[in-house]
């Protein structure tokens, strides 16, 4: 499924649209956009959508976000299909200008919803209705370093859904766990996995003693990922050990590093740093780690990613814009030509003819997503600019 270009089951018509000012890598132009059989094209073309006064913008490439969970499972236990909740995060992505999403999920020792059986649910539905879907839903395998046992598992679900993107976290309180105390937030965490508190303290217990075994386990896990062309990230490091470890393993990414020293280690090593957009919108991570926005005026930052908030890549747009970090071509490669560019998909992120029809369109005067266009089919659209695709001619 992922390892080939996004194709949905349905044709979209052909559209030109006309009067709007168009983002392209050197800044806005007033020009025509024609699209046919899901592609840019040199155009004209098909019926003609008046866009006057609108602003059309290269569709968002979302390199990481987990802001689905919520619809996989809304309420505890409530999770024995995921159909509906994959729809929905599509619907969602679009409404944000999304066209392209990675769904980010866990693959973990915390259970319930982020334990590898759910994991598998989540890719295999993902997998039955991609076609049916215009926004390409692409998935990422968020790997928890200790669960060793399963390692062998995550290399079969890499074959059987054609993963290319693995990504190491590590979310034990190894402090906590190393003298014996309970971690925070231990009772609903284990109340989430369907454990009870006890028996899900003598388990991370378990894991954290497992330390030793890790960095061989995962060196060798990452020589049979690499090898079947699976890109490997690095979540929430801190230290330059801790690039220093994972460059040697071949983990080229580097996600939402927590500090100014691993950022700049990450850089120095030619590895792209991925930030959050929430922390760009908040001023500060909630975490307490390093400004996103300070990072990104040190020019440690190759793309965003929603993180937890599909609205806060746009959002994050305007905030680097309006404090003049970055002007608005370079502000939006962070969520479009960047993160398609690291995720080695060569025909998105930009207006170009030959590229995917995937565009966001503003709303006049508000600036609100008005629409958004996906492989050329029309995946969201409301007010001032969905009137207006209604009445093209």
């Amino acid at each position: 499924m992922q390892n080939e270009a996004h194709k949905h089951s349905f044709t979209p018509p052909a559209l030109t649209l006309t009067g709007a000012q168009v983002l392209m890598p050197d800044g806005l132009i007033s020009q025509s956009v024609s699209l046919s059989d899901g592609q840019i094209i040199a155009g004209p073309v098909g019926r003609e959508v008046d866009l006057s006064g609108c602003l059309i913008l290269p569709g968002v490439v979302d390199i990481h976000g987990d802001g689905f969970e919520r619809h996989m499972a809304p309420r505890r236990g409530a999770m024995q299909d995921a159909k509906g909740g994959v729809i929905a995060t599509a619907a969602e992505m679009s409404a944000n200008g999304i066209t392209t999403g990675v769904m980010a999920q866990f693959f973990s020792w915390e259970g319930g919803m982020r334990g590898p059986e759910f994991a598998v649910h989540v890719f295999e539905t993902v997998q039955k209705i991609s076609a049916d879907l215009a926004t390409d839903l692409r998935l990422q395998l968020r790997l928890e370093t200790h669960l060793l046992d399963a390692f062998d598992l995550v290399v079969e679900t890499v074959d059987r859904f054609g993963i290319k993107y693995v990504v190491y976290n590590d979310h034990l309180q190894h402090d906590r766990l190393a003298s014996g105390r309970r971690p925070k937030r231990l009772t609903g965490q284990a109340l989430k996995g369907g454990r009870n508190p006890e028996d899900h303290f003598a388990m991370m217990i378990g894991l954290h003693q497992r330390g030793p075994d890790v960095p061989a386990a995962l060196t060798a896990l990452s020589e049979k990922l690499l090898a079947r062309g699976v890109v490997l990230g690095s979540h929430d490091d801190s230290t330059l050990s801790d690039r220093a470890k994972w460059s040697a393993m071949g983990v080229t990414i580097s996600e939402f590093p927590e500090t100014f020293e691993a950022a700049e280690a990450a850089s120095g090593s030619s590895a792209p740093v991925i930030l959050g957009a929430p922390n760009v919108v908040r001023g500060s991570s909630h975490a307490g780690n390093v400004s996103a926005m300070e990072l990104i005026e040190a020019g440690l930052c190759d793309a965003l990613a929603s993180d937890y908030h599909y609205p806060a890549l746009r959002a994050a747009v305007d905030s680097i814009v309006s404090k003049g970090v970055m002007d608005l071509p370079a502000a939006w490669r962070l969520v479009s030509t960047n993160p398609a560019k690291i995720l080695g998909l060569t025909d998105r992120g930009q207006i170009a003819p030959g590229m995917r029809g995937d565009l966001l369109i503003l709303e006049p005067e508000t600036g609100r997503v008005g629409a958004t266009i996906a492989a050329g089919t029309l995946t969201y659209a409301t007010g001032i600019v969905g009137n207006r695709f209604l009445n093209a001619t």
